[in-house]
């Protein structure tokens, strides 16, 4: 699920874009390579040496190379390279490495990876690890825990669970005379406080009129949240939409037509969006941006403590928010230690020292002994996104669905080229929603 750059969190619209460019190479040059023989992982006088990469930031770095330091006090013949960038490095690099056969021994996915490297098999089944107890899956949400698999088999275990919603400015929703949003929300009452933020007539630092929320119209993410809670889905099959030319039509002029109102951003300023400071929200042009809860911090360093975190409106009481894998973590197919590599994935995921370190950086913590531990030691608004993950598991969410198709990384570039022609008038919701189904379906078929 989405950094703002957290993200695994929120992305917004960089981590998607760089989420695909680094499918293209990938996939161009990622069958071939792969026959080929790896630089196996090599020892140590005499002991094993094991690469681990990941994303991040610093403080999720600091974290990490702690909780590996611990790994190796208990495994004392095994040594651990590590490796980190920021996700757009990272995500080429990744692609670069998989191209030549050399994925590091364990290795840390985005949801939209899985598919792709599991095709592929530039990562191992973790199912003989699983089967004889070298990884634990016990005390791991089933459904959180398929969001790894791949044609029923499973190729990586989540390292957080992260959910969106939406970050707001409680002092302008109050202003406006909205109450604070609960689960059961729908999307009718989300447009109409959009438009009652926007009739306040307020103005942001330079001088241009503050409007309700991000145009969300251009995000994916927020169109499955929208489609699920009308009982659909993003993909029937890893070859088939599960949507139709109507469902995105629906939503496009939903969208379309709170920003003609002003009740959304402007489209001029979503395009300049890449992160939280240059999104709307985060430029003080709107009171709320769709997110991911692993990064909403980051939006109450930048605006305050009285930004808080909303769930994500319901069509009628049917929430389509879910809990999604923040990121995942597999081990190469091409590892010389394939043991050890899947006793490091167990370490990380289910220890309750590594959990203590590694904290919530990575989200909630997958294990549920692990985040209820972890959530004792929390307070602001790492406690806030925790409680309403709570919140929201009480209230009812549906299942997960498993990692999206191949193709996916193209189709949601192309989500977004699409609804920017219709922000910029070049195209109707339905035109563009055609072009949309279209090109999809090109390319699940590939």
């Amino acid at each position: 699920m989405p950094e703002p750059r957290r993200s695994g969190g929120h992305r917004l619209l960089s981590r998607r874009t760089v989420l695909a460019s680094a499918a293209v190479g990938l996939s161009t040059a990622l069958t071939p390579a792969l026959s080929a023989c790896s630089a196996a992982s090599g020892g140590t006088s005499g002991g094993i040496t094991l690469r681990f990469s990941w994303w991040g930031n610093d403080d999720r770095a600091a974290r990490t190379e702690q909780a590996v330091r611990l790994f190796e006090e208990e495994h004392p013949g095994v040594k651990v390279r590590t490796s980190n960038a920021d996700f757009g490095s990272y995500l080429q690099k990744l692609a670069t490495q998989a191209a030549g056969g050399g994925l590091p021994d364990v290795v840390q996915l985005d949801y939209r990876q899985i598919s792709q490297y599991a095709g592929s098999k530039a990562i191992l089944p973790l199912g003989d690890a699983i089967d004889d107890g070298t990884i634990r899956t016990s005390e791991l949400d089933a459904g959180l825990l398929r969001t790894g698999s791949y044609q029923d088999r499973q190729y990586a275990l989540p390292m957080g669970r992260g959910i969106t919603g939406y970050a707001y400015d409680s002092a302008l929703y109050k202003k406006a005379g909205i109450p604070t949003p609960q689960p059961s929300w729908t999307w009718e009452e989300w447009a109409k406080d959009n438009r009652r933020i926007a009739d306040l007539r307020l103005r942001s630092p330079d001088g241009r009129p503050v409007t309700g929320a991000n145009d969300g119209g251009g995000n994916e993410d927020v169109f499955e949240d929208w489609l699920r809670s009308r009982g659909g889905q993003l993909y029937a099959s890893q070859t088939r939409l599960g949507f139709t030319e109507d469902d995105l039509t629906g939503f496009w002029t939903f969208f379309d037509t709170l920003r003609r109102q002003g009740a959304v951003a402007a489209a001029r300023d979503t395009a300049q969006a890449n992160s939280t400071e240059t999104s709307p929200m985060g430029r003080g042009l709107a009171a709320a941006d769709f997110t991911w809860d692993a990064p909403f911090p980051g939006y109450t360093a930048l605006l305050g403590d009285g930004t808080h975190f909303a769930p994500v409106p319901t069509t009628d009481g049917h929430a389509g928010a879910y809990f999604k894998p923040s990121m995942l973590v597999g081990v190469g197919a091409h590892t010389a230690h394939p043991k050890e590599a899947a006793q490091l994935v167990d370490f990380l995921v289910n220890d309750l020292r590594a959990g203590d370190v590694l904290g919530f950086t990575r989200s909630t913590p997958p294990n549920r002994t692990v985040a209820g531990r972890v959530a004792k030691t929390l307070e602001g608004p790492e406690l806030e996104i925790y409680q309403y993950a709570v919140k929201m598991e009480k209230y009812g969410l549906s299942a997960p669905p498993t990692a999206p198709p191949r193709g996916d990384l193209a189709i949601q570039t192309a989500f977004g080229r699409e609804y920017q022609r219709v922000m910029f008038g070049l195209a109707t919701p339905r035109q563009a929603a055609r072009e949309l189904i279209d090109e999809a379906g090109r390319e699940l078929r590939s």
